[in-house]
């Protein structure tokens, strides 16, 4: 057996240069026994050692000490020496834009970072004050000492003001400045109570109380301008404030923020369509919401964030301090508040992540139409040979299913701009649903979730780490953000051609829509308003049958304009590129909800494929009763009896009451909007009107 030697290096003091050795060898019979020697192991001839090792040498330093040199030494005196060269400093190289000729003087690194700060000093300033707070680059976990107060820039980054009026203006406030998903995930970790890696990798995080949006607590400042331009009143999702209460609230966010140690602050761009593109900042005070954002906002390239400047937009997200309920307008310990004309959002007590994403496309629906741009509430693909569709649709009207094909390219699943060019997302993301996700049903989806996505309120096992999509202990709501490319065949940069087909989504459980029908504009223009859906037991707590539910422009919630507005710009630009309406039924035939059944998904597919080939258009017509939709006689794969619903009820009787009931919550809700004119004349109203049910 072969023995086997151990040797330590004993090192005495500096001033003797003896090197004491101690070896173990072990026999053959596995005893182990120790002895001293004066000098090291023999060696044989060849430079190896008698074990067969490599020979280790090993010689003085001047001041007496030996080493190891069969490597380099390590080049640091100190641990924390070690660790600062584990780090590579990023520093971006590249010109300012514009800077032309022979002699142009490009910005130095240390000029940028002044300017940077500034930049963010301003946005988080009191407008109660002279000058915004101190500001300095990076994590104070990681500071050796406070910052010097100076007029240049030495070993910090930092910007400080010129005049000191309080306590809060001696401190300095850290900014964590467009972090990596790697440093968001430590932040988190390390400070952020309920966050945690699950088994795919993707950030695990707790939103707090409010696991949705709160729509009643949003409230948008009454002006001048705001006034005569938005829509207010009754179907309205504006609920007016004053400027003096908005900048009461801000005040109350920015000295919030103000007071942390630390704030993370993302720079970042809204729309791919580069001459539409819009700057917005991010403020906040988890390292969760400057991870959603970095994910749901387009990320601006090394160049890009260089060139920033003042953003279009700026939101203060102080979402952990609640709202002062003695403020006027405040009916909860929540408000979200935008301020169009200072281009500003403000949010209190609520840690609910979709409340940015929404409100940044709020604003949207605003600057847009200003453009003659066309802000849409849908998801949109592409075939290969440039032919693209838009698909509307509320929640459970699969949507984000059927606008998800392997076949096609995906541009965008949730919020997109039609411009004169073309369509292009507004997001660099994607804001999944996760209750019930499996990877046989949606293999994109939960192939997405890995490292630098976030999953908002979901449960997983406490030992593997892994998700259990079905628990709906935290909510119903549980959510995944992850960036757009994590998607395979998304199509990058996320914009593409004029749209071809228009599809506008409904789950009926009354069962009285067909598969699919083909529009007019005028009808495309009516259903658009409408909005439709039906909610069924087990959508919202306390249903027990059908509930027509209709959101104006497939997104009430979100619009600022009134929905003829957005609906006569739809029009008008379906009609300039040729476009065709369609409305597909995804829900119940034979019969309502509990006695008919669902239109299967393959059913659905294969229509949707039939109007992405352009079969469909050549398809033979007929006109139903009520509704008046064109509705095919014949379509491949699909049963040709489930394309008329009359054919699959049994009991007619039965067929025409809910036919007439549903016509009735139409006609109903379209009051709203039944008074409202487009255009020059009342021309364009009436024929919307009479684009709807007709009984």
């Amino acid at each position: 057996m072969v023995d086997v030697n151990f040797h330590f290096n004993l090192f005495l003091p500096p001033f003797s240069s003896q090197v004491l050795w101690i070896e173990m060898a072990s026999n053959g019979k596995g005893n182990g026994e120790f002895s001293f020697n004066n000098g090291p192991a023999v060696a044989n001839g060849n430079g190896t050692a008698r074990n067969g090792l490599a020979k280790i040498q090993t010689k003085k330093n001047g001041n007496g000490m030996c080493h190891d040199d069969s490597s380099a030494p390590v080049k640091a005196q100190t641990i924390d020496q070690l660790h600062s060269l584990q780090k590579k400093k990023s520093a971006p190289t590249t010109p300012i834009k514009g800077t032309q000729g022979a002699f142009a003087v490009a910005l130095s690194e240390e000029e940028r970072q002044k300017q940077q700060l500034q930049s963010i000093s301003n946005s988080l300033a009191s407008l109660t004050r002279e000058t915004g707070p101190k500001v300095v680059r990076g994590d104070p976990a990681n500071q050796s000492e406070t910052p010097k107060v100076s007029s240049h820039v030495e070993h910090h980054h930092h910007f400080t003001p010129t005049i000191s009026v309080s306590d809060s203006a001696l401190k300095f406030t850290h900014v964590l400045y467009n972090l990596s998903p790697a440093e968001l995930y430590e932040q988190a970790i390390k400070y952020e109570k309920g966050s945690f890696i699950t088994s795919t990798g993707a950030l695990a995080t707790l939103s707090g109380a409010k696991t949705g949006r709160s729509p009643r607590d949003k409230r948008v400042v009454k002006d001048e301008t705001t006034e005569n331009e938005l829509w207010w009143g009754r179907g309205s999702p504006n609920i007016e404030m004053d400027e003096h209460t908005f900048m009461v609230n801000r005040e109350r966010a920015v000295d919030y923020l103000n007071s942390l140690d630390k704030v993370f602050v993302n720079d970042q761009f809204l729309n791919w369509d580069p001459e539409n593109r819009i700057k917005v900042r991010i403020v906040s005070a988890r390292a969760y919401h400057s991870l959603f954002m970095h994910n749901m906002c387009i990320r601006p390239s090394p160049e890009e964030l260089e060139n920033f400047g003042t953003p279009d937009f700026t939101i203060y997200n102080a979402g952990q301090f609640p709202c002062n309920r003695y403020t006027h307008y405040m009916t909860s310990s929540t408000s979200i508040d935008l301020n169009l004309g200072r281009r500003e959002m403000v949010i209190l007590g609520t840690m609910y992540a979709g409340e940015m994403k929404k409100g940044l496309f709020s604003v949207m629906h605003y600057l847009m139409p200003k453009r003659q741009i066309l802000s849409l509430h849908s998801g949109c693909n592409m075939g290969k040979d440039g032919d693209v569709a838009l698909f509307f649709g509320l929640s459970g009207t699969g949507k984000t299913t059927l606008s998800t094909d392997h076949n096609r390219y995906l541009i965008g699943d949730d919020e997109h701009c039609w411009t004169e060019n073309g369509v292009s997302n507004i997001e660099g993301g994607c804001y999944a649903k996760c209750i019930d996700l499996a990877r046989e049903k949606e293999p994109d989806i939960w192939n997405a979730i890995k490292f630098g996505a976030v999953l908002e309120n979901i449960v997983f096992d406490e030992h593997t780490r892994e998700v259990e999509y079905s628990d709906k202990s935290v909510t119903e709501n549980t959510r995944a953000a992850y960036p757009i490319e994590y998607i395979p065949n998304a199509k990058i940069p996320c914009v593409g051609p004029h749209p071809k087909n228009v599809i506008l989504l409904a789950c009926d459980a009354f069962g009285v829509l067909p598969p699919v029908s083909k529009l007019n504009l005028a009808q495309t223009m009516y259903h658009f308003i409408s909005g439709y859906t039906a909610l069924v037991a087990g959508t919202e707590e306390g249903i027990k049958e059908p509930q027509a539910t209709f959101s104006a422009c497939f997104g009430a919630a979100f619009i600022m304009l009134h929905p003829t507005k957005y609906a006569a710009m739809l029009a008008q630009k379906m009609q300039q590129h040729g476009a065709t309406g369609w409305l597909v039924n995804t829900g119940w035939s034979g019969g309502r909800y509990g006695s008919g059944k669902r239109i299967k998904l393959p059913y659905t597919r294969k229509i949707i494929d039939a109007i992405h080939s352009g079969s469909l258009l050549n398809a033979n017509y007929k006109k139903t009763e009520v509704f008046g939709l064109e509705i095919p006689t014949e379509i491949e794969g699909v049963p040709s009896e489930i394309l008329d619903p009359v054919n699959t009820w049994s009991d007619k009787k039965a067929y025409q009451e809910t036919l007439l009931k549903l016509a009735g919550l139409f006609k109903n809700n379209f009051e709203t909007f039944s008074n409202y004119k487009i255009g020059k004349d009342n021309k364009l109203t009436e024929d919307i009107l009479a684009a709807g049910p007709n009984f």
